[in-house]
């Protein structure tokens, strides 16, 4: 099917052509990244949300490369900024140069943008530079401009932050608050690849043998998949058991049946911001998976990504050992679907087996 197909005005025949370009990229992205399947739909889930997020993974899981493969398939430029303690925040929002008119002698400065102007920025390591330049990079995602001189700039659009972290080496570090990982979309954890993963990723990289990665989309198809994300219908019970979902994390909040787990191992709970994500990621998993509307079951795939930075756990948690993915897949086991609809409730069955 034809990228055209994407600006078709049957939403149908769009919703098919969203299918089949996803299908697309991740072929073409395997020729490259070996496994890491579910890592690299929940990049592209962000992407097509228009939302950032935040990959926490130890070195070597190529990261980085994942990325910067992604950013080829979908035809956006790509920039990598490196996150250091000494990266200041012109280093890389751009910075004023004084230049001279060599015909009237006159000076005058002029604005040198800096590797943020692009569609796709690697932060690399951002909990590694200090909170002044990592504010110059949220500020940036949240208003999509920079500020340099009193002057705003206005970033390419699309514009997507995919962060990276790593969840083992802490000293030296500058860890983001949680209002500010709040504001990523999605904290997608990778992990170690499997023994014939592995044994593929070491056949394919120690030879001369290079994969040509051929660009799917455009900048304009992107935004157009954006937009047709959020046409996809979600019933007013499936919006209530997101609700259901995100309250049921905020143990500080006056409510008789809140689940055990909440009161014994959280101090805090998800804002609004994850219920508004929750909704929007799941309708962008029903578009990429050919999916007509949200049902219960796309909606708690998309669970873990998008909550597990949003709430915080307690001291227990921490001496009992448990995290907050445990937190969440305890949550999906016990929260209920609206009983009020009895085809929901059956959907929920199938799903829980």
């Amino acid at each position: 099917m034809s990228k055209s197909a994407l600006h078709h005005e049957d939403p149908a025949e769009a919703a098919l052509a969203v299918r089949e370009h996803a299908d697309r990229i991740r072929r073409e992205v395997s020729g490259v990244i070996v496994g890491q399947d579910e890592v690299l739909n929940e990049v592209l889930l962000s992407i097509f949300c228009g939302g950032h997020a935040i990959i926490e993974g130890v070195p070597g899981l190529a990261k980085t490369l994942m990325v910067h493969t992604l950013s080829q398939t979908l035809g956006l430029e790509f920039s990598r900024v490196q996150f250091t303690p000494d990266l200041m925040p012109a280093d890389m929002t751009g910075t004023e140069v004084i230049e001279e008119d060599k015909t009237t002698g006159r000076r005058e400065l002029r604005f040198v943008p800096g590797p943020i102007f692009a569609n796709i920025i690697l932060a690399d390591e951002i909990n590694r530079t200090p909170p002044k330049t990592q504010g110059a990079l949220l500020e940036a995602m949240q208003e999509r401009q920079v500020t340099v001189g009193g002057e705003s700039h206005t970033l390419p659009n699309p514009f997507f932050v995919l962060a990276t972290q790593n969840p083992i080496e802490q000293e030296g570090t500058y860890p983001l608050p949680e209002a500010q990982l709040d504001r990523f979309m999605f904290n997608i954890r990778i992990g170690y690849p499997t023994e014939a993963e592995e044994l593929a990723i070491v056949q394919r990289t120690t030879t001369e043998s290079a994969a040509d990665v051929k660009p799917v989309l455009n900048a304009e198809d992107c935004l157009r998949i954006q937009q047709l994300v959020r046409t996809v219908p979600i019933a007013d019970h499936v919006a209530r058991y997101a609700l259901r979902l995100v309250r049921a994390t905020r143990v500080r909040e006056s409510v008789e049946d809140k689940p055990e787990v909440v009161r014994d191992y959280l101090a805090w709970g998800a804002g609004p911001r994850a219920s508004q994500f929750l909704v929007l990621a799941a309708k962008a998993r029903a578009l990429t998976t050919g999916s007509t509307h949200v049902t219960p079951e796309i909606l708690r795939s998309v669970a873990l990504p998008v909550l597990r930075h949003r709430i915080i756990a307690n001291f227990n948690a921490e001496a009992d050992g448990v995290t907050t993915d445990d937190v969440v897949h305890s949550l999906l086991e016990t929260t209920p679907v609206d009983d009020a609809d009895p085809t929901t409730r059956s959907t929920l069955d199938s799903v829980t087996g």
